[in-house]
């Protein structure tokens, strides 16, 4: 039987798992996905399974399969800054469980590590939209300021790999970009590296690029949205984009509507900077929703839902 690391496909989890494994290598099963494939849980075969590090998906959506691991005998260590739903009180669950609109799962395994790999954590809350955390976390490492500016760029290019409606619309595969980090206790010396980073950098310019000749469908003091076509760039770097809008006008909240080949969209919705609640609260109205206070999505809006949804998100945020 084997260990299974099993982490979201985005910044925080990738991070989040490369801290861990540098400070406790083992050998190990991988699963990740896209980052908004977050039942990954279920993905792990019981049967093969000796034990399990999750990291940064919500126990909520894989609660039978977290159930199915721990009455089978296997030890759980489960990090995730999003919403729990009820936590199991069982002896093989070691839970790390926080909230709090300004903590990541990466600053929460850092804790755990006593900051023995911080850069790699302020990298992770660089990329999750947590400016403000990522550079109190950086305080202690006496960074420069162009050193302190890699590591969020470097934090939000890693992130922006991971949107995507399927494997296909990324840059690298979660998992590969894993091994291509697992060299580098530091990520300022993964960013000098190059290839991958410079991979990375020019897509998100191209892409960021042709997000910004789009106009809000709506717009209000208190909220936009916008609709993207269907297209691999569009996928790509609606979350990113979202986090660049939150911050240009930090009193309003942000929706970004992605056209979906088979119809209806896929939904990254960002709270205001100002007001970093109720983006949890405002997507779990639909079928599909899920995420945090801060910043959430849902997988699939059906085309009939989008006065719905315009609806909610307005008395979110009015």
């Amino acid at each position: 039987m084997q260990h299974y690391d099993v982490f979201n496909g985005d910044a925080d989890g990738l991070c989040a798992l490369h801290q861990l494994r540098l400070a406790e290598p083992r050998e190990s099963v991988l699963v990740t996905g896209v980052k908004r494939d977050i039942n990954l849980l279920s993905k792990v075969p019981v049967e093969d399974c000796a034990s399990a590090t999750v990291l940064d998906i919500s126990m909520d959506k894989n609660t039978a399969a977290l159930n199915a691991l721990l009455d089978a005998g296997k030890q759980v260590h489960y990090v995730d800054h999003h919403h729990p739903g009820e936590i199991p009180t069982h002896a093989n669950l070691r839970a790390n469980i926080d909230i709090s609109p300004t903590t990541c799962t990466s600053l929460l395994v850092d804790g755990e590590l006593q900051g023995k790999f911080r850069a790699w954590a302020v990298t992770a809350a660089f990329g999750d939209n947590l400016l403000q955390s990522a550079k109190e976390a950086a305080k202690s490492l006496n960074l420069s300021q162009q050193e302190l500016a890699t590591l969020e760029r470097l934090g939000t290019l890693i992130n922006y790999n991971g949107y995507g409606a399927s494997l296909d619309d990324l840059f690298f595969a979660p998992d590969a970009l894993y091994k291509q980090m697992q060299p580098f206790a530091d990520p300022l010396a993964f960013a000098a590296e190059g290839e991958t980073y410079k991979t990375l950098d020019a897509g998100y310019n191209e892409d960021m690029a042709k997000a910004e000749a789009l106009q809000a469908s709506e717009r209000s003091d208190a909220h936009a949205i916008y609709i993207f076509p269907n297209a691999r760039w569009a996928r790509r770097v609606s979350g990113v984009y979202a986090n660049t809008l939150v911050h240009s006008a930090p009193a309003a909240a942000h929706a970004i509507l992605t056209e979906k080949p088979d119809g209806g969209y896929l939904v990254s919705v960002r709270a205001p900077l100002e007001n970093r609640t109720g983006a949890d609260a405002l997507v779990r109205q639909f079928e599909t929703g899920g995420g945090r206070a801060a910043a959430a999505g849902i997988n699939h809006l059906p085309a009939a839902d989008l006065e719905r949804f315009s609806e909610a998100l307005q008395a979110q945020y009015s």
